[in-house]
């Protein structure tokens, strides 16, 4: 088999992304698109070229002329679609985060177990050429070994409102939205250690901020200003079995005087920012030296990273490739993520056996 052909589960801002990357790829074959919304299915079907629109997710799962499927639906229902999808036999790219709980996330790892398909969780920063090129030199030890990480993104006025600020369906605000990419960027550059505590806190102090009209913000289709559940702000100390701790911070709301990201690894020959630009400093000679690896752009860009992202799932389902981000990564970034929760609200450090 030399073409991959795929059905799209959602047809919303982040599917998009997806159908745009799948539109581009000369392996792959857009068989259908599936949404709540027909007409937008049909829609967003006849833009990229799919054959096949479904109200019904359903249908789209028993269509045997479709080998993967992207996930790209609330969080509230990416279980219950990995799940489903997983047993009808495809291969699965799931958004992340991979489910809203540990409990829906182990579920679905537990469907990954019984079956032999490829599922994959969106990661998509980790397919950044600045991330692989990062990878490639602490792989090869040059960084030796990571002991601490510092992963942060700040957005002053950035509640997307909708089902971004309803926990029932998000399952949280910006640690499972923002949050997740930067800490997912550096458990995977120290290489995936085992945790075993947590302190977190999490804030509710300044809301939606509807009133706040000078500055441009990505607001959901379902956007209403009176709708929020989730924290403005949660921070973190994580502690992994080799020794080796993270500090992560992340806001939807927060008095700063700019939106910020920082996503940084510090090892024992080495350190390096991924972002907001690719630096990497060591010591040669008795000084030190800092480094500017001369690629296209050091900086996360939207459409190439889904683009990688697309023909990893594709290599994978296809057998040429191994997943960048397998599903228990998935299962693992749950964990800590529901620890920070459960931390905040207990007020004490959570440890994980």
């Amino acid at each position: 088999m030399s073409t991959f052909r795929v059905g799209v589960i959602g047809a919303g801002t982040i599917a998009q992304s997806h159908l745009t990357a799948y539109a581009e790829n000369t392996d792959v074959e857009l068989i259908a698109v599936a949404d709540m919304n027909l007409e937008r299915a049909r829609s967003v079907a006849d833009t990229f070229g799919a054959k096949r629109a479904y109200a019904d997710p359903h249908e789209l799962l028993a269509d045997d002329e479709i080998d993967g499927v992207s996930i790209c639906t609330w969080n509230n229902s990416h279980a219950t679609w990995a799940i489903a999808a997983i047993e009808a036999g495809k291969h699965v790219l799931v958004e992340k985060p991979i489910a809203r709980t540990l409990d829906e996330a182990l579920q679905i790892q537990q469907a990954v177990e019984r079956s032999d398909q490829v599922v994959q969780v969106g990661f998509v920063r980790r397919h950044s050429p600045n991330c692989q090129v990062l990878k490639s030199f602490i792989d090869a030890d040059e960084l030796g070994e990571i002991y601490y990480a510092k992963a942060s993104c700040l957005r002053r006025v950035g509640n997307p409102g909708g089902w971004f600020a309803d926990k029932e369906i998000s399952g949280g605000g910006p640690l499972l939205d923002i949050g997740i990419h930067v800490l997912d960027l550096c458990w995977y550059l120290m290489g995936s250690p085992k945790v075993v505590s947590v302190s977190g806190n999490t804030y509710e102090k300044l809301g939606n901020r509807a009133n706040v009209t000078t500055m441009p913000r990505y607001k959901a289709a379902d956007y209403d200003p009176d709708r929020n559940t989730v924290e403005d702000l949660a921070n973190a100390v994580i502690r992994f079995e080799n020794g080796a701790s993270l500090l992560l911070d992340c806001s939807f709301s927060l008095h700063a005087t700019k939106d910020s990201i920082e996503v940084a690894v510090y090892g024992e020959k080495g350190g390096a920012e991924l972002e907001p630009a690719l630096h990497i400093a060591t010591e040669m000679h008795d000084s030190v030296v800092n480094i500017e690896p001369q690629i296209a752009s050091r900086t996360f860009e939207f459409g190439t990273g889904f683009a990688h992202e697309i023909q990893n799932f594709v290599d994978a389902g296809l057998g040429r490739a191994e997943s960048v981000a397998p599903a228990w990564h998935g299962v693992e970034i749950v964990r800590i993520l529901e620890a920070i929760y459960a931390s905040a609200e207990s007020g004490q450090e959570v440890t994980i056996a």
